[in-house]
């Protein structure tokens, strides 16, 4: 992984506020899909995409590249919008998010859409397709890595700790997996809807180590995945706390927003907001 240097850093913070953009301008459009999360996720993906993950845009099926699975199928809006910025297709194609025929559906689609690994929808699968993938590589002698990012509400599922069980049991190392730890899901606030607490040392518990970080801070999400790299005979995870709505002032924490629509002046609104941070984000770099 290369050294996150400052201009770097600031590539990275235009790069997620462009893709928090992108997403305002693709669910506004389609009239529908989920925001709070896209929006939280930014700086994750950003950092994924264009200085984490070992992949290649013009040739997806590389059999060298890192796995990314999105276990949380539905804040597929920032991961299309950061797929299309890094060069797998057409940023205009963003424009067809949910719309019939196209390759950019409400849940990823593995087999239309290159550069996805798999098919989601159903919380608490991912986690068992990423243990499945990473258990393939080691019996291959890959040396590749198996990242996968989970919301902090599908931790109620209970196939995710039969994932988590068995990637402790057999000292995935070279398994990576990330919670959205944004606290809020459909309903309310995860802590009123079914408690998640100790997050942490259930993980640890099963035999995983994890880290906590601020899932803004793209110094401390590339140092969290170099870490990861360096552990031997344990899964990582990764807890990121993140704001559901980051950017938009009238989103953030608003657990409503998991997926609501936008009216008009809502997205105008909010795309004028990260215009403005935009503009501010360069400004504190010059």
């Amino acid at each position: 992984m290369p050294h996150l240097h400052e201009d770097k850093i600031k590539f990275l913070e235009e790069m997620a506020n462009q893709i928090r953009q992108d997403v305002i301008a693709m669910v506004s459009h389609a009239r529908s899909g989920h925001i709070a999360g896209p929006l939280g996720m930014a700086d994750i993906f950003a950092a994924l995409y264009f200085h984490i993950l070992r992949h290649d845009p013009k040739h997806p099926e590389w059999s060298e590249r890192d796995r990314l699975i999105l276990s949380n199928g539905h804040i597929c809006p920032v991961r299309y919008a950061a797929m299309a910025r890094a060069g797998y297709f057409p940023v205009e194609e963003l424009k067809t998010l949910r719309t019939f025929g196209s390759r950019l559906q409400g849940h990823p689609h593995r087999t239309i859409l290159p550069g996805v690994e798999t098919t989601s929808g159903p919380l608490g699968s991912g986690l068992s397709q990423a243990v499945g993938m990473a258990i393939v590589a080691k019996m291959d002698a890959k040396k590749i890595n198996i990242y996968c990012l989970m919301s902090d509400g599908e931790q109620e599922c209970g196939q995710t700790w039969e994932a988590a069980m068995l990637a402790g049991k057999l000292k995935l190392d070279n398994l990576t997996a990330l919670i959205d730890r944004n606290n809020i899901q459909i309903d309310g606030m995860t802590e009123d809807i079914m408690p998640l607490e100790p997050l942490r040392q259930k993980y640890e518990a099963f035999g995983w180590h994890v880290l906590d970080i601020n899932g803004h801070n793209f110094e401390e999400i590339a140092n969290a995945y170099e870490t990861a790299q360096a552990i031997y005979e344990k899964p990582v995870l990764i807890i990121a706390h993140t704001i559901p709505g980051k950017g938009v002032d009238f989103m953030e924490f608003e657990y409503p927003w998991h997926s609501k629509t936008f009216k008009p002046e809502e997205a105008k609104e909010s795309l004028a907001q990260l215009r403005t941070l935009q503009g501010k984000i360069k400004s504190e770099h010059e």
